[in-house]
């Protein structure tokens, strides 16, 4: 069982503790493909529930010495600013959410929504619309306001001027970014909660420290690589029963972390 009164007294070491954030976040120049290709037959997202991405959403991360603070919620977003589009040179490479990057997918990246996020977006110029997934962070230069895939700028319609005026506005299907745990642990898989993963081992190492003074399971930190860092993930477990892994989510879950989440190996 989790001591109540325990776990308050982890809550406040973890705030305690600075999350950096697990990608790499760069300002991408880059190009499209060697030959035109023809997008017209790619689909605009469709704006679906899901889960916080557990990277890419602390509560605030530093790029080129200034601090961006990630949105609670995507819900009544709308900005007008400048939208650039990024292509060859990361097709193929992880977001900031981990998901692969295709630049002939609807996809964006944005400085502060929550990973991940939909937007509908509006050339200015010619009123051309679409929807894409926000699943990456950036873009980092002055004056713009997202990133766009290839595929988004060829079917906006400004991918040969490398920019353009647009409106970004949120939709947020109801239900979004609610943490549903799982129901049963798979055969043959142990199941896990992992609370974070660091590109700084001692913060791993003291995230660590302070949770396992306060749970009965074992807390172990492991090392991935994702892009070209390495990162330090903190689990908790294995745990036996569903309830008690979605009760310790629920416990687990504040900005400075990101979203925890249950992990079947």
């Amino acid at each position: 069982m989790i001591n109540v009164s325990a776990m308050c007294r982890l809550l406040f070491l973890l705030v305690s503790i600075a999350f950096v954030s697990a990608c790499s976040l760069l300002e991408v120049q880059d190009s499209g493909p060697d030959q035109p290709v023809d997008v017209s037959d790619i689909p605009d997202a469709t704006p679906r529930v899901e889960a916080l991405s557990p990277y890419g959403n602390p509560a605030s991360y530093q790029q080129d010495g200034i601090t961006y603070y990630v949105m609670s919620s995507a819900a009544n977003y709308k900005a007008r600013g400048i939208a650039s589009w990024y292509g060859t040179k990361f097709h193929g490479e992880r977001t900031s959410s981990g998901e692969p990057y295709d630049m002939y997918a609807m996809t964006a990246a944005h400085k502060t929504l929550p990973l991940p996020s939909y937007v509908k977006v509006t050339n200015v110029a010619n009123g051309k619309q679409i929807v894409v997934k926000v699943n990456d962070r950036g873009p980092f230069k002055a004056g713009r306001i997202i990133d766009l895939s290839y595929a988004a700028a060829v079917k906006l319609g400004f991918h040969q001027h490398g920019t353009a005026e647009v409106e970004v506005e949120s939709i947020v299907p109801a239900g979004t970014h609610r943490i549903t745990g799982p129901s049963a642990v798979p055969e043959g898989k142990q199941m896990y909660v992992q609370v974070g993963a660091f590109s700084d081992a001692s913060k791993a190492n003291r995230l660590k420290t302070a949770i396992q003074q306060q749970v009965p399971w074992q807390v172990s930190v492991s090392k991935v690589k994702v892009r070209a860092t390495m990162l330090y993930r903190v689990r908790v477990g294995p745990i036996e029963t569903t309830d008690e892994a979605n009760r310790l989510v629920d416990t687990l879950s504040m900005p400075a972390l990101g979203t925890p989440r249950v992990v079947f190996e």
